[in-house]
């Protein structure tokens, strides 16, 4: 009886959470109560004189401290590619978020539905798993990402007809027909919103000679970059700062937005050919389903500007994007966690 009595303390403490551990923001949602939780998937960490590292911030935070730090600490991102390449730091991280939504250290044991992309091998997927359970889960499952973001975009998937989705992250882009409540194909690319970002320093350093950090690239990704040249773009330009590579000092340059559409045009260029090629691997009858129902786009990356028409041009199907992309794959991992009995077939439990 005591015991019984405890569990249902216990369980009256916990609140279940559904995680999208992204490569650049982890999102976390609190069952009956939303989102409750996005900041960067970033961890500072400071090397200690017994050898070991300790943790100075998580999230936001820490963001602010990339490309800022002294020698002895490091701004570090502990997933790569949408997987886990620093297990330790992803542990702390995850408990770290845990139990700043719990907004306690103690009396968390909740599920967790955490998503993983479709690519990731099984020591990826169990790093994932056994990082949740350490950061003090009850019991832990996993979702393949596409379809934690059909779920969340409202696409029918369990219905016996094609639907398409792209979901354009920080690290991958993840391409999926589904139907029958299942994946029939599968394919990803390790491009995605830190690639374009990658894209634009490397740009403007062998264009201009000019060296610029990452927080400014992604501002610039945001406000200026496109997938693709339009009319508009014509005579339209801005200012960037940077470090000159010629003699080290800061300058500030003026660039042509039509240029910076062609520093993009390779990590689009590999978008698109993912798409294409899982349309040319689609049986004809899934491929007639989705000539009308279309492509969904969802992800940070699907707010590039043009992306949408870039994609519709390149195939000639029907593209829009989801109403909530930043949050879609986090809200399909919800929908999933209100009801288990519902999506369990689509979850992966153990290992």
């Amino acid at each position: 009886m005591i015991f019984s009595n405890l569990s249902k303390f216990r369980f009256n403490w916990s609140s279940d959470m559904a995680i999208d551990l992204g490569t650049a923001n982890t999102l976390v949602y609190v069952k009956g109560k939303g989102i409750l939780l996005n900041e960067p998937s970033v961890v500072a960490i400071q090397d200690r004189s017994d050898g070991k590292k300790e943790v100075l911030a998580v999230g936001r935070e820490a963001k602010d401290m990339i490309g800022k730090t002294p020698g002895t600490i490091k701004a570090i991102r502990p997933l790569r590619d949408g997987v886990i390449s620093d297990f330790e730091i992803a542990e702390e991280m995850i408990k770290y978020f845990v139990r700043k939504v719990h907004n306690r250290k103690s009396f968390i044991s909740p599920k967790i539905v955490i998503c993983v992309p479709s690519g990731a091998t099984p020591v990826e997927k169990r790093a994932i798993h056994e990082s949740a359970e350490a950061a003090g889960a009850r019991r832990a499952y996993l979702i393949e990402e596409p379809i934690a973001a059909a779920i969340g975009a409202g696409l029918p998937i369990e219905d016996a007809r094609g639907s398409m989705i792209v979901d354009v992250g920080g690290g991958t882009t993840e391409v999926a027909i589904l139907s029958l409540g299942g994946i029939v194909y599968t394919n990803s690319v390790r491009v995605g919103g830190e690639k374009i970002d990658r894209a634009i320093i490397d740009f403007i350093k062998e264009k201009y000679n000019l060296l610029l950090g990452e927080a400014t690239a992604e501002s610039i990704k945001k406000e200026y970059g496109s997938a693709m040249p339009t009319r508009g773009m014509n005579g339209q330009s801005f200012h960037i700062k940077g470090r000159s590579l010629h003699d080290g000092i800061p300058k500030q340059i003026k660039i042509d937005c039509l240029q910076l559409c062609e520093g993009l045009a390779k990590p689009v260029a590999t978008i698109v050919e993912c798409i294409k090629m899982a349309l040319e691997n689609t049986d004809p009858e899934l491929a007639a389903d989705i000539v009308d129902t279309g492509i969904v786009i969802t992800g940070g990356g699907a707010l590039l500007k043009n992306l949408d028409t870039c994609i519709k041009k390149a195939t000639g199907l029907p593209v829009s994007i989801a109403e909530d992309p930043l949050n879609t794959v986090v809200l399909g991992c919800g929908k999933c966690l209100d009801n288990l009995d519902k999506f369990k077939n689509l979850l992966i439990s153990t290992y």
